[in-house]
């Protein structure tokens, strides 16, 4: 898959193609407001900052799939995050990202990766692992998105490089992005 391949909803409503983020490295996160990976706003904004000049481009898609934790519309999302975490970076219209509802984008990033587990040291890993099986049993053996805050990264060729857990270490992004800049 390509990521200039898709067109997406800007949180007006507007077309916009992922072509213009050509020539940057590219990382696509599905967010919510009111999840606690939430705070991954702020370390995530910094990254932005760090390395938005040498080419960094942060994609938020709202979503409301998990434990409807990103209600509201896409200005009262955008204004929460703005203001509570300063964010810059582009978001997107509110979208599902698993199921018959999800987007081309997110449906394609699902069947082009797969899930290989949660961090074991992060502390959210363990609410994770006792929710998640009581909606499905078989979790672990598929590769839908599980929660908020799973990020994809791509290379500036648009090519599809790596998935992230939302309870990977932002460390551990931070390196996998700077070997692409």
């Amino acid at each position: 898959m390509n990521l200039y391949d898709y067109t997406v909803k800007d949180m007006k409503g507007n077309d916009v193609s992922l072509a213009d983020y050509k020539n940057k490295v590219v990382l696509v996160i599905n967010t919510a407001t009111e999840c606690g990976f939430t705070p991954q706003y702020a370390p995530l904004e910094s990254l932005y900052k760090k390395y938005k000049e040498k080419g960094l481009e942060i994609l938020d898609f709202p979503c409301n799939q998990f434990g409807e934790q990103a209600p509201g519309t896409a200005d009262e999302i955008h204004e929460f995050c703005s203001g509570r975490f300063g964010i810059t970076f582009p978001q997107f219209a509110k979208v599902d990202v698993n199921g018959d509802l999800a987007i081309p984008l997110f449906s394609d990033l699902v069947k082009n990766t797969k899930f290989e587990g949660f961090d074991k040291e992060h502390e959210i890993t363990p609410i994770l692992e006792d929710l998640l099986p009581k909606f499905d049993k078989d979790y672990a053996k598929k590769s839908t998105i599980k929660w908020n805050f799973t990020k994809f990264l791509f290379d500036k060729d648009g090519n599809l490089i790596k998935r992230f857990e939302p309870t990977c270490s932002l460390d551990k992004l931070e390196d996998e992005i700077t070997k692409l800049l």
